[in-house]
C-alpha cells in the first residue's frame, strides 16, 4: 500500500535525495519518493507505519532535525530557528572587524572580532558538520564549508573566512525563504477547498459534511464551495481561479457551476452534485500533489549526477591544493583556490532547481484547470509534434440536437425505443426530440449494444438496428446513397429493411478555431480521429481548420491510425472523452481527456482538461515546453557558473566570495527562474504557421 508522510524541518534538497536513496535501500520498502517542494514522502510498503521509527532514524542520519509525520496528522510546531538574528549579529562582528582592522591593524582586536563573528555565523554549520562526520558523512556540505573557512583562517584570509560564512548563511536563508514562499504560493493557488458552507436553511456547516443534492447559498464575493447546478438566481462568476480565463461567465437556473470559481454578482442558490472529496477543487489539489511525485528523466539524471559531482570536485580540490605547489610553489595561492572548490562542491542548486521547476509547472497548469499526471508527462508533452483530436465532446460541445428526420413517425418511435436506455449524447438527443414530438418511447424487449456501430434492439417483436453505415453493412442491409449530409446520421432498419435516418448536429466549441491555430503556430500538426461519418467529420474539421480527417474509426482502428501518425511525427498526443477513446488514450505518447468525459477516459489519460476547454490543449503544450526550457536553463546556469568560477579560480581571478555565489547565489537564481512559471498567463490566439499533416 502507498502512504504519504510529511518530512518536517527538511531544508536541503541534496539531503532529501540522500534520504530517498537510503529509504529505497530498505528491504521492506517497495518504493520511496521524496518531493522536496512539498516535503512529501510517498512510501509504498506492506505496512508503512511500522517502518516509521526506522525511517526517521535514517532521515536523521542525514539531516538531524527531520521528523516524519502522517500527511493526515496535525502538523507539529516547528522548532524556532534563529537564522536571521544570528546573521545580523555575525554581520555586526564582521563589519566591526573590518573597521578595527583598518584603524588598529597592529592589535589583535580585529582577529578576535572575526573569530567571534565566525563562531556566531558558523554555529549551526559546525555542529552539523561534527555530527555528520561521526555518522560517516565526510562530504557533507556543512563539513566542506567549515573546512573551507577554517582553511581561510590558517592562510591568513580572516575577512574572507568570516565573509564567506556570512554570504553562505545569507544565501541559504534567502533560498529557504524563496522555496517556502513558492511552495506556499502554489498550494494556496490550488487549494481552494472551503472550510464551511452556507446552507439555504441558514446554517453554516463543515464543507466535508455536505452531501450531493444539498441546497447551498453562494453570496456575492464568495467562492462556489462544491460542484453543482444553479437552481435560483442569476449572476456572473469569475472562473479564473480554475481556468485562468479572466472574462466572467453569466449563469442562471439550470447552469452547472464549478467549485473554486467566485460569484461576482448577486446571490445564487446551488444544488450540489458532488461531495467535497469529488469536487474540482479537491481534484486539482490532489493531482498537483500526486503529480509532483512523478519525477521526470532530467530530475533522475541530476540526482545520479549529484552523487558523482561532489566527490569529483573534492578530489579536484585536493589535487589543486597538493600537486601544483609541489612543482610551482606558492602554496598560499593553490590552497586558497582549492578552498574555493570545496565551497562549490555542494550540488544543492542542481538538485533543488529541477523538481521545483516541474512543481511550478504542474502548479501553473492546476491554476488553469490542466492536470498533469506527473513530470514525465510534462517532458513527453514538451516533445509532441502532432495532436490528434476526437470530434464529439472534444472539438464539439457534445450537445446534440435533431436537425432532420427522414422517415415515418413509426420509424422515429422505433428508433427512440431502441435508444432510450443509452446515455450516449446522440441517443439522448433522439429520445428527447421524440418526446417533444409527442412520441412516448417504451423500453425494448431486448437490447444489444455494438461499440463503434450502434445498437440492436427488439421492439414489439421487430428487430431494430440504429447506427452508422458499418452497422448496416455488418447485417447486410442496403442503404440508398446519402447526400447533403451536414451532421451525424443514425441509420434505422426494421427487420432487415432500411426505413430512414435521423440527422443530429453538434455545435463547435468556442475557442476551437483559436486552439487549432495556436497548435499549428507552435509547430504542432493537428488531425481529427473520430468514429463519426465522413461528411459530418469533414464539416466540423473545415470549421476549425483541420485538414486531415480520419472518420468512421472503430476503437481499434483509432489506435492503428495513431500508430501511423507516430511513424510520421515521432511523438503524438491524442485528446478524447469517450469510453471508446480509452485504448487510444493509453496507447498515445501523451493522452489527454476532457473533464466532462467518461471515467475510463480520464483514468487512461496523462493530462486532464477539467473545464473541457479546447484552448487548454495548446496551453498545456506551452506550459510543458516552458517548464522543460526552464529546467534546462537551471542546469546550464548552475553548472555553467560553477565551471566558470572554477576556471577563474585556477587563473587567480576568483575569490572565496565568488565561490559562495556559485553555490548559494546560483541556487537562489535557479529558484527565482523556476518560480516564473507561476506568473504565466494564457496567450492570445495567433495565426497558423506550421507544418500540415
Amino acid at each position: 500500500m502507498e502512504k504519504v508522510y510529511i518530512l518536517e524541518n527538511l531544508c536541503c534538497a541534496n539531503c532529501a535525495a540522500k534520504i530517498e536513496a537510503k529509504l529505497n535501500d530498505l528491504p521492506e520498502v517497495e518504493k520511496a519518493v521524496i518531493v522536496f517542494p512539498t516535503r512529501q514522502l510517498r512510501l509504498t510498503a506492506k505496512n508503512p507505519d511500522s517502518l516509521l521509527p526506522k525511517m526517521e532514524q535514517l532521515a536523521r542520519s542525514v539531516e538531524p532535525d527531520v521528523t516524519i509525520r502522517s500527511d493526515k496528522a496535525a502538523p507539529q510546531k516547528e522548532e524556532k530557528t534563529y537564522d536571521l538574528p544570528e546573521i545580523l549579529i555575525g554581520a555586526g562582528f564582521f563589519l566591526a572587524g573590518l573597521v578595527t582592522g583598518k584603524l588598529l591593524p597592529q592589535l589583535p582586536i580585529a582577529l578576535i572580532l572575526y573569530v567571534a563573528g565566525w563562531l556566531v555565523l558558523g554555529r549551526k554549520v559546525l555542529m552539523a558538520a561534527v555530527t555528520n562526520l561521526f555518522r560517516g558523512h565526510v562530504l557533507d556540505e556543512n563539513f566542506l564549508m567549515s573546512l573551507a573557512t577554517i582553511g581561510a583562517f590558517f592562510i591568513g584570509e580572516y575577512p574572507e573566512a568570516v565573509g564567506v560564512m556570512l554570504f553562505y548563511r545569507v544565501g541559504e536563508y534567502l533560498e529557504h525563504r524563496a522555496v517556502a514562499r513558492s511552495r506556499s504560493r502554489i498550494m494556496e493557488a490550488v487549494d481552494l477547498r472551503p472550510e464551511t458552507v452556507h446552507l439555504a436553511s441558514g446554517k453554516d456547516v463543515p464543507a466535508e459534511s455536505v452531501r450531493p443534492g444539498t441546497l447551498v447559498v453562494v453570496r456575492p464575493g464568495d467562492r462556489i464551495p462544491l460542484d453543482g447546478r444553479v437552481v435560483a438566481g442569476r449572476s456572473r462568476i469569475d472562473t479564473s481561479p480554475i481556468t485562468g480565463e479572466p472574462v466572467p461567465v453569466s449563469v442562471g437556473p439550470g447552469d452547472a457551476v464549478t467549485s473554486g470559481c467566485v460569484n461576482t454578482g448577486s446571490l445564487l442558490t446551488v444544488r450540489t452534485e458532488k461531495a467535497l472529496s469529488e469536487s474540482m477543487v479537491t481534484r486539482i489539489l490532489n493531482t498537483v500533489e500526486n503529480a509532483a511525485a512523478g519525477k521526470p528523466k532530467i530530475d533522475r539524471f541530476i540526482t545520479r549526477f549529484a552523487r558523482i559531482y561532489t566527490p569529483v570536485v573534492v578530489a579536484v580540490a585536493v589535487t589543486v591544493a597538493v600537486v601544483p605547489p609541489l612543482f610551482l610553489g606558492n602554496w598560499h595561492y593553490w590552497v586558497y583556490t582549492a578552498l574555493s572548490f570545496l565551497v562549490m562542491s555542494c550540488p544543492c542548486a542542481l538538485v533543488l532547481s529541477i523538481p521545483l521547476s516541474f512543481f511550478c509547472g504542474i502548479g501553473a497548469g492546476g491554476k488553469q484547470g490542466i492536470l498533469f499526471k506527473d513530470g514525465l508527462t510534462m517532458e513527453a508533452l514538451a516533445e509532441i509534434k502532432a495532436v490528434a483530436l476526437d470530434k464529439t465532446g472534444t472539438i464539439t460541445k457534445g450537445d446534440f440536437s435533431v436537425t432532420r428526420v427522414s422517415g415515418s413517425e413509426e420509424m422515429l418511435f422505433l428508433c427512440a425505443c431502441a435508444e432510450c436506455r443509452s446515455s450516449h449524447p446522440v441517443a439522448v438527443s433522439i429520445t428527447q426530440y421524440a418526446k417533444q414530438q409527442g412520441i412516448r418511447s417504451t423500453d425494448p424487449e431486448k437490447l444489444e449494444e455494438l461499440p463503434g456501430h450502434g445498437v440492436r434492439a427488439w421492439v414489439k417483436g421487430q428487430e431494430i438496428l440504429c447506427g452508422n453505415e458499418k452497422l448496416m453493412q455488418r447485417f447486410g442491409i442496403t442503404v440508398p446513397e446519402q447526400s447533403g449530409e451536414k451532421g451525424t446520421r443514425v441509420l434505422v432498419s426494421v427487420d432487415g429493411s432500411y426505413v430512414g435516418f435521423v440527422e443530429i448536429s453538434d455545435a463547435v466549441k468556442e475557442g476551437a478555431v483559436e486552439a487549432v491555430s495556436r497548435l499549428r503556430h507552435s509547430g504542432v500538426a493537428v488531425a481529427m480521429i473520430t468514429g463519426d461519418g465522413e461528411a459530418a467529420a469533414r464539416n466540423v474539421a473545415s470549421q476549425v481548420g483541420i485538414d486531415r480527417v480520419y472518420a468512421g474509426q472503430l476503437p481499434e482502428q483509432k489506435l492503428q491510425t495513431l500508430q501511423s501518425l507516430r511513424t510520421e511525427h515521432n511523438s503524438v498526443m491524442f485528446v478524447g472523452d469517450g469510453i471508446n477513446d480509452a485504448p487510444v488514450l493509453a496507447g498515445a505518447d501523451v493522452g489527454g481527456a476532457m473533464g466532462t468525459g467518461t471515467d475510463a477516459a480520464i483514468e487512461a489519460a496523462d493530462v486532464v482538461f477539467l473545464t473541457s476547454d479546447v484552448e487548454a490543449i495548446p496551453e498545456a503544450v506551452e506550459i510543458a515546453r516552458q517548464t522543460k526550457r526552464i529546467s534546462r536553463q537551471n542546469v546550464v546556469l548552475a553548472l555553467g557558473i560553477k565551471g566558470v568560477v572554477m576556471l577563474l579560480g585556477l587563473l587567480g581571478y576568483a575569490s572565496l566570495w565568488a565561490a559562495v555565489f556559485a553555490d548559494s547565489g546560483v541556487a537562489l537564481l535557479c529558484v527565482a527562474n523556476a518560480v516564473r512559471l507561476l506568473y504565466k498567463k494564457r496567450k492570445n490566439a495567433c495565426e497558423p504557421n506550421s507544418p500540415q499533416l
